[in-house]
């Protein structure tokens, strides 16, 4: 009995399978709450077009129709369901976002690479980037979205040509800093080649804060989507997204306001809780952040 007790008291503690998650979770309740927000409703955009009629099926008979069990958010002037065009048009909405902005950091994060490692070449970059991000981002996507006309490829065109500076940018500091490693250093003593060594050794670490603009570059990709959608140079009818089902209501504001309301409070959710997740996940990434958190709980735990 004794030789149990002793065996059980100095055996070490079992280790929990779920202790990091629990850890994670309890430390970045933000992160949590704002990603299952997210995941939640592009899950939800996913199925309900599944389920639903047809977005574009008309029927005069039931036009501008107020919400009711039949027709959740109504019907707009040509009778066709609110509710199926929300759902079809959010899945179109957050498709053209995560596609724009997976073009936008990749071509981003390559030019913030080159520009970073070959210090010559890359001053020159960084110039053309610098006067390219003088310019007003709605202004340019307008632009460009006028030059090569409406539609799904003249928008993502357009708006990843103006979001990469944003990624090179940052891409390129983070690199500078990684190129005066020792590793990398001792990567080239030993021979390796330049474009082996930032994807052996830089890329890597490049990544997390990568992710992290991925996040932020979506929020303004979605306003920018949902702006040109309004203004008829995006995206164009009938094929619905958010910006142009705003654009479609906005004339019976008054009479049916839900036509207008739904689609724009799904834009400005959707971009908060992208924002939210974004500040939340950089405070995780960057060690510096999550110094100065870990600082501001233990002072918080001092005065209690």
């Amino acid at each position: 009995m004794t030789a149990t007790l002793v065996k059980k008291a100095g055996a070490p503690p079992r280790r929990r399978p779920l202790a990091p998650v629990a850890s994670f979770a309890r430390h970045n309740k933000t992160l949590v709450v704002a990603g299952t927000l997210l995941v939640s409703i592009t899950v939800l955009v996913l199925v309900l077009p599944l389920l639903l009629t047809d977005p574009n099926a008309t029927d005069p008979a039931r036009r501008l129709l107020s919400p009711s069990l039949d027709h959740p958010m109504g019907t707009d002037k040509f009778g066709r369901d609110l509710f199926a065009r929300w759902a079809t048009a959010g899945r179109v909405s957050i498709g053209m976002t995560l596609l724009i902005t997976l073009c936008a950091a990749s071509l981003g994060t390559f030019i913030g690479l080159v520009a970073g490692y070959f210090v010559r070449v890359g001053s020159v970059i960084m110039r053309i980037v610098d006067a390219w991000m003088a310019f007003p981002s709605i202004i340019l996507a307008i632009v460009f979205a006028v030059v090569i006309g409406p539609g799904m490829l003249s928008e993502l065109l357009a708006v990843t040509i103006i979001f990469t500076p944003y990624t090179a940018r940052i891409i390129r500091s983070r690199t500078l800093s990684l190129a005066t490693r020792t590793y990398v250093k001792a990567a080239r003593v030993s021979g390796m080649g330049p474009w082996k060594t930032l994807a052996v050794h830089v890329l890597p670490n490049t990544l997390p804060l990568a992710v992290v603009q991925c996040v932020l570059l979506s929020a303004g990709t979605m306003l920018i989507d949902g702006t040109l959608s309004f203004l008829g140079l995006g995206i164009s009818p009938p094929t619905a997204t958010w910006g142009n089902m705003v654009a479609d209501g906005r004339t019976y504001l008054q009479e049916h306001p839900t036509m207008v309301l739904f689609p724009g409070l799904s834009i400005a959710v959707f971009v908060f809780l992208l924002n939210l997740a974004g500040g939340s996940l950089r405070a995780f990434v960057d060690p510096r952040a999550r110094l100065l958190l870990t600082q501001q709980r233990r002072r918080r735990k001092v005065r209690a």
